[in-house]
């Protein structure tokens, strides 16, 4: 060791000192200790180990000599299970004494002193002399000294380490939190949020803490979030909702373990609030749909007597001139509301079951007839025009027409709510409907006369949750679902905005590709047999037994007299227990049942016919205005026969009597 007064020694180890309170790094400990035992102490070889966390077993972190460095060193060991150690001289010798056998050549002199902190060792420092003495008792009092101090500034630097690790889990943490969080101490100064917090005041979190909560928050927010703190100073308080613009979020204050502390947590709802309000309309929609679908069915059986008797006096001989005018009206009317009942069916059926190759025709024509009086009602005419030679499409019919139906309503709210706007309440407005041939399908457009769509509206309005009206009156889901339907038909969909700038309306366009024509089957999906697209036939002129099963007077009546005015012999029965017995006891060449009855419904008595006598219950023809039930339409087309949709024309009837076998005498 070099020749230096006990001054010059505490000089060093005070700048040692003060050097060491600047460093909180250990890689910057280690180069400051390598650095001050080299400058006074000079060794040949300076090793410095420390004490690995993770693995538990000490690492060389610095070394500057002739050979490299192990931690498995004998000396170095003896060192760490015996405490601080320096050999002057005869280092071999020493070390033999003391049970350790040194490797040829043997340093001059040897030093080794452990590094410890809160009473366990953290590393420890290993120096070799090139002469004898070089390294003495002296040396091993300074180097016990320098690394006593660094000891403490290794354990410093742990701990502050661990806290700025435990600093960025927190944040790390809090941040992948999608609720914004803020902790506010007692004087009501934020302590530290997370960046969902900083995004919600549009603030950088670093500009956030020692901030007071009040001058961060939205003045609307103080008074309710103010209470929440103060009821949270004695006990957990519920939930309150604030709204920032279209946004709603539900705060909560969390009592903190230090008095009057507390963490306000700040949860978005907006999104599930939109998916409450959807699945609510969409629950309002099925029980509208159930609603619609019950009317129907009701309104079906009384349809069927007034089209049945008709069509009955319609075909009769006697019927007075004057009386023939006033008939035909009755039977036109009596068609039109069959026809608004079966678009009210249509459109309350579930989307079940395969696409059909059908016209796109027909399904616009009952759309244009849901909406009729809807747009009566608002001045709105809507006109239709087909190009020739459209090709046939595969599709739900339901699906399509319900993306019509939108796109309809749509622009009629459109036109409504401009036509208020301007005061012209009482003008008219128009939506057409063009349907096209294309190369690849067909396209339909709508247009109307409406103010047309802003392009930067225009570019949202297929997104799901977008929306233009007010809150309350849309989810903004209707053209996103439309979409979504065409896309599912291999179709695209797309809107030319319109606007003042051009001084037309809006339109959208749907395109649709061809279909394949399928093989026919013995049953269509609306629940007609096949012959119901040919001619009728002659009325039968062979005499058949024929029981009719219903619960409705009024269709026995009709079904009864149209029947035996055909010549045919004709037995009733008002529930399917008493046509049970009646087709047990004789024979019928046909049975036409109702389904739904009281006592003992068509099916059942179909199922017990099937146990009982299987012949008799394959002469059951179904008829029924309940074809919206997916159950009852799987039993229907299950069976693989006909079946009469009430109500149902003389036409129907013929058809199902020309393909009755007649049973044996």
């Amino acid at each position: 060791m070099k020749a230096l007064s006990v001054a010059d020694v505490l000089n060093r180890l005070t700048g040692l000192s003060q050097e060491l309170a600047g460093a909180f790094r250990p890689a910057s400990i280690v180069e400051i200790i390598a650095r001050t035992l080299t400058e006074l102490l000079a060794p040949a070889r300076l090793s410095v180990m420390l004490l690995d966390v993770d693995t538990n077993s000490l690492t060389v972190t610095y070394h500057n000599g002739p050979r490299p460095a192990t931690t498995d060193e004998p000396l170095l060991q003896l060192a760490l299970r015996r405490g601080p150690l320096v050999f002057p001289d005869r280092v071999a010798l020493r070390a033999g004494e003391l049970g350790v056998t040194v490797d040829r050549p043997s340093p001059a002199s040897w030093l080794g002193v452990p590094i410890v902190a809160v009473s366990r060792i953290i590393g420890a420092v290993a120096m070799e002399g090139d002469r004898t003495h070089a390294l003495d008792d002296d040396a091993l009092l300074f180097t016990r000294a320098v690394l006593a101090q660094a000891g403490i500034a290794l354990e410093n630097a742990r701990l502050v380490e661990l806290l700025s690790s435990g600093k960025r889990e927190w944040e790390q943490t809090v941040d992948a939190f999608n609720q914004a969080i803020c902790y506010v101490d007692p004087q009501g100064l934020v302590r530290r949020a997370n960046r969902v917090f900083a995004e919600l005041i549009k603030l950088p979190v670093t500009a956030l803490a020692g901030r007071s909560w009040l001058t961060l928050l939205p003045p609307a927010w103080a008074e309710p979030v103010a209470r929440l703190l103060a009821a949270s100073s004695t006990e957990a308080s519920a939930p309150l909702e604030v709204r920032a613009g279209d946004r709603i979020l539900l705060v909560t204050a969390i009592p903190s373990g230090e008095p009057g502390a507390a963490v306000l947590l700040f949860e978005d709802q907006t999104e599930k609030r939109r998916l409450q309000d959807q699945l609510l309309q969409s629950e309002k929609m099925s029980a509208i749909g159930q609603l619609i679908a019950g009317v129907a069915h009701d309104l079906n059986n009384p349809l069927a007597s007034v089209v049945g008797f008709s069509d009955l006096l319609g075909e009769a001989a006697d019927v007075p001139p004057r009386l023939a005018e006033p008939l035909a009206v009755i039977r036109q009317e009596a068609e039109r509301a069959s026809a608004i009942v079966r678009n009210l069916l249509s459109f309350a059926r579930r989307q079940e079951g395969e696409r059909q190759l059908q016209s796109i025709r027909p399904i616009l024509e009952s759309t244009h007839q849901l909406l009729r009086n809807q747009l009566m009602a608002a001045h709105i005419e809507l006109t239709l025009e087909f190009e020739p030679g459209l090709p046939e499409v595969e599709v739900h019919a339901n699906q399509i027409k319900q993306v019509f139906v939108n796109i309809i309503n749509n622009a009629a709210q459109a036109i409504a709510t401009t036509r208020a706007k301007d005061g012209n309440a009482g003008e008219g407005g128009r939506i057409e409907i063009i349907t096209r041939c294309e190369p690849d399908g067909l396209s339909v457009n709508v247009s109307d006369n409406g103010p047309g769509i802003p392009e930067d509206v225009a570019q949202h309005v297929f997104e799901p949750f977008f929306s233009t009206k007010s809150e309350g009156e849309g989810t903004g889901l209707g053209l996103s679902i439309c979409l979504g339907i065409v896309k599912e038909h291999g179709g695209s969909m797309r809107v030319d905005p319109g606007g003042a700038v051009s001084g037309r309306g809006a339109t959208f366009t749907v395109e649709l590709p061809p279909g394949v024509r399928p093989e026919l089957s013995p049953l269509g999906r609306t629940g007609q047999s096949r012959a119901s697209a040919e001619p009728a036939p002659p009325e039968r002129l062979e005499r058949l037994r024929v029981l009719v099963v219903d619960d409705e007077p009024h269709i026995l009546h009709y079904m009864q007299a149209t029947l035996e005015s055909w010549g045919h012999e004709v037995v009733v029965a008002r529930d399917g227990s008493q046509a049970l017995k009646r087709a047990l006891m004789q024979p019928f060449d046909i049975i036409i049942c109702d389904l739904r009855m009281p006592r003992l419904g068509g099916r059942e008595m179909f199922q017990t016919l099937a146990r009982m006598h299987p012949t008799v219950a394959q002469r059951i023809i179904f008829a029924t205005g309940d074809t919206v039930r997916g159950d009852t339409l799987q039993f229907l087309e299950e069976l693989g026969r006909p079946f009469l949709q009430k109500p149902f024309k003389l036409d129907a009837l013929r058809r199902v009597l020309a393909g009755v076998v007649k049973v044996p005498a």
